[in-house]
C-alpha cells in the first residue's frame, strides 16, 4: 500500500470510528484489507480507496471497520474484575437494590457480557428477584452477529468452569465439530446493539451501575478518550464502577474518576 493511500484510509477510519491507526499499523491494515480486495475483485489498495469513497450506501465503510477492528477476547478475561463485580453486586442486592443496568462497551464477539451475566446470576440469592439488563455494544456488525448468535467453538469455552458451562451452555456436535450455544437464560438479559464509542453523546439515559470498557481505549487518541470518559461519567451512577483493561491507564487525562482497585474506577 502506498503512503498516500494509507494516510487517506487512516483519516477515514479515525473520522468514522475514532480508531487511531499509527504508522506501525500499516502492515496490519494492509493484510486485513486484502480480504476486502479479494471479496470485491480489486487488485490494488488505491482501487479499494476509490471504491470506498464512491460507495454511497455506506456498506463498504462498515465492512472496512469490521476487518480493521481488533476483536481479541475470551471468557472471564482479567478474572479479578469479575470477582469485584460479584462483590459489589451482592452488596447492592443486600442493600435492597432490585433494578440493575450494566454496559459492556466494545463487547466484541460476546464473551465479556456473557461472562458478566453468568457471574451475576450465580451471585444472586435464591430468594431475590431482580430486574437485570446488560447492554452490549460494538462498532463491528460482524462480531455483533456472532455475539447475538451465541455459538462458540469448543476451544473458546475452555476457560469457563465446568459447572457454569453445563448450566448455561448447550453442547452440540455437527459434522464432527463440537460447539457450545449460550442458553436462553443468559440471552434474555443481554441486548446487543451497534454503537460507535468515538461519537458521543450516546442514546442511553442512565444511570448505569457498571460500565465495562476494557482494552478498547488503547486504540483511541487522548481527545477521543477524554470525550468517552466524560460520557461514562454522565451515564454512571454516583456509586457505580467503571472497568478498564489492565493495560490501559487514564493518567494524564483530565477526569473525575478515582481508582478503587487496579483498572477499576468510581466517581470522585
Amino acid at each position: 500500500m502506498d503512503r498516500k493511500t494509507f494516510d487517506r484510509l487512516r483519516e477515514i477510519v479515525y473520522e468514522k470510528s475514532g480508531i487511531n491507526l499509527t504508522e506501525n499499523k500499516k502492515a496490519l491494515v494492509t493484510a486485513r484489507l486484502n480480504k476486502r480486495l479479494r471479496a470485491l475483485g480489486l487488485k490494488t489498495h488505491k482501487e479499494y480507496l476509490e471504491y470506498l469513497l464512491n460507495d454511497k450506501s455506506g456498506n463498504e465503510l462498515i465492512h472496512m471497520i469490521d476487518v480493521i477492528s481488533t476483536n481479541v477476547t475470551r471468557f472471564f478475561r482479567e478474572s479479578d474484575h469479575f470477582d469485584f463485580l460479584k462483590e459489589v453486586f451482592v452488596r447492592w442486592v443486600e442493600m435492597g437494590q432490585r433494578r440493575f443496568r450494566m454496559w459492556s462497551a466494545g463487547c466484541s464477539s460476546g464473551e465479556e457480557p456473557y461472562s458478566m451475566a453468568m457471574v451475576l446470576l450465580e451471585a444472586l440469592p435464591a430468594c431475590a428477584e431482580v430486574d437485570l439488563k446488560i447492554l452490549a455494544t460494538d462498532i463491528s456488525t460482524q462480531v455483533l452477529e456472532k455475539a447475538s448468535e451465541g455459538v462458540y467453538e469448543e476451544k473458546k469455552v475452555m476457560e469457563i468452569p465446568r459447572g457454569l458451562l453445563s448450566k448455561y451452555f448447550v453442547r452440540d456436535r455437527t459434522n464432527g465439530e463440537v460447539t457450545y450455544s449460550v442458553s436462553d437464560r443468559l440471552k434474555r438479559i443481554i441486548v446487543f446493539r451497534r454503537l460507535n464509542l468515538a461519537k458521543p453523546p450516546f442514546p442511553m439515559k442512565g444511570p448505569l451501575d457498571v460500565i465495562f470498557c476494557r482494552n478498547v481505549m488503547i486504540y483511541f487518541d487522548k481527545y477521543v478518550r477524554e470525550n468517552l470518559l466524560k460520557e461514562f461519567y454522565r451515564l454512571l451512577k454516583d456509586d457505580g464502577y467503571l472497568f478498564l483493561g489492565h493495560s490501559e491507564s487514564i493518567t494524564g487525562i483530565k477526569t473525575n474518576f478515582r481508582p478503587v482497585r487496579p483498572s477499576i474506577y468510581t466517581k470522585v
